[in-house]
């Protein structure tokens, strides 16, 4: 399963949008997941269009997107269960923190600082966070990440996308 993975996008702002690279991937890929802070809830129609969309809302997200999501989402993917969640708190501890939030996951992804972080236990289980493809903040440039989901597990790639 090929996945596409986005997270704060913070659109409609200012005219912002998804860059065509980002736009592509997630046409071409087996699942979105967005890690929250869409905004508004023509982002998550917009990425429904694309194809099937797993998402949670974010701190910023307006009362229509937090109605429509959840805060923690699960996916069962061959060989691995994926949950997606939008603050994961600080860096100090993250991956010892989610891997005793969610005992049962193989592998958390999430959002908010806009930078992109992947880091791997020695049992496996894995924390990513695509940054963002629309605001980079502090990191060099924007980004998203993809996933391929197998019965080996899950092998993560960041794309930078400018």
């Amino acid at each position: 399963m090929d996945i596409a993975i986005i997270s704060d996008t913070h659109m409609p702002r200012r005219g912002r949008r998804l860059p065509e690279a980002c736009v592509a991937r997630l046409r071409s890929a087996d699942l979105i997941v967005h890690a929250g802070d869409l905004v508004q809830i023509s982002v998550l129609e917009t990425l429904r269009c694309y194809g099937e969309v797993v998402a949670v809302h974010g701190n910023v997200d307006d009362a229509e997107v937090r109605a429509a999501l959840p805060a923690v989402a699960t996916v069962a993917t061959a060989g691995a269960r994926i949950v997606v969640v939008h603050d994961a708190g600080a860096a100090r501890g993250r991956l010892s923190r989610l891997r005793a939030r969610f005992p049962d996951a193989d592998v958390v992804i999430f959002g908010h600082s806009h930078l992109p972080w992947h880091e791997r236990a020695p049992d496996g289980f894995q924390i990513f966070n695509p940054g963002s493809p629309t605001e980079r903040r502090r990191a060099p440039r924007v980004t998203m990440g993809a996933a391929r989901a197998g019965r080996g597990g899950v092998a993560f790639e960041l794309i930078a996308l400018g």
